[in-house]
Order: C-alpha cells, then sequence, then structure tokens
C-alpha cells in the first residue's frame, strides 16, 4: 500500500470521527467508533468500517449513518483538502465483536485453569 493512501485512510479516519462526533446523535449509551478506512488505490472510494456498542444496537446505528450518508459525504468534502475526493460507504466492522468473543473464551479458559 502507498503512502499516500496510508496518510488518506488516516485523514478520513480522523474527519469521519470528528463528523460523528459533533454532527450526529446516537441513543444513550450507545458508542459508535471508527476502526478502519481502506480506501481504493485510485481514490474512488473508501470503506469506513464502524463498531457500535452495544451490539444490539447495531443494525438501527448502521441504518441511519447510511440515510444520512449524503449529508456525511457533503461536510468531508468541504473538510478535506485533497482530490480526487473518495466516495465513503460505511460498514460494519465485524472483527471487533470477533475479537470480543476470542477474549471472553480466553478468560473462561482461564477461570477454568485455576
Amino acid at each position: 500500500m502507498s503512502k499516500r493512501i496510508l496518510r488518506v485512510n488516516a485523514l478520513i479516519k480522523k474527519e469521519i470521527s470528528k463528523l460523528l462526533l459533533r454532527e450526529f446523535e446516537f441513543p444513550p449509551g450507545v458508542l459508535v467508533t471508527v476502526t478502519r478506512v481502506e480506501t481504493s488505490a485510485d481514490l474512488e472510494e473508501s470503506r469506513v468500517f464502524v463498531s457500535v456498542i452495544p451490539e444490539e444496537k447495531f443494525e438501527e446505528v448502521l441504518r441511519n449513518l447510511n440515510k444520512k450518508i449524503y449529508f456525511l459525504q457533503q461536510k468531508f468534502n468541504r473538510l478535506a483538502r485533497m482530490r480526487p475526493l473518495p466516495r465513503l460507504i460505511i460498514l460494519a466492522e465485524r472483527k471487533t465483536a470477533e475479537a470480543a468473543k476470542i477474549e471472553e473464551i480466553l478468560e473462561q479458559l482461564k477461570k477454568g485453569e485455576r
């Protein structure tokens, strides 16, 4: 992966995280985090992966974010000083849930040894 793509990924992650914090209201007790960004080599699109805690609210939050993707894209386009501007795609981060399950299994194994 080129150095430019890595910088673009970091920029998008930072700016989208700020926008989610400032511009969106989520239900009380819900934490939404941008975990990673993957931008195509031609800068056509950026896949923004988000995780939601608690898991039960995941579908609702993802649905609301995708409804407001045009608004989010416009805000990002005004903030970013780069060309071309990639099209944003919000996706669910599944690796976080998998990591949590692994942690839970490891804790159970640790307790079983004692």
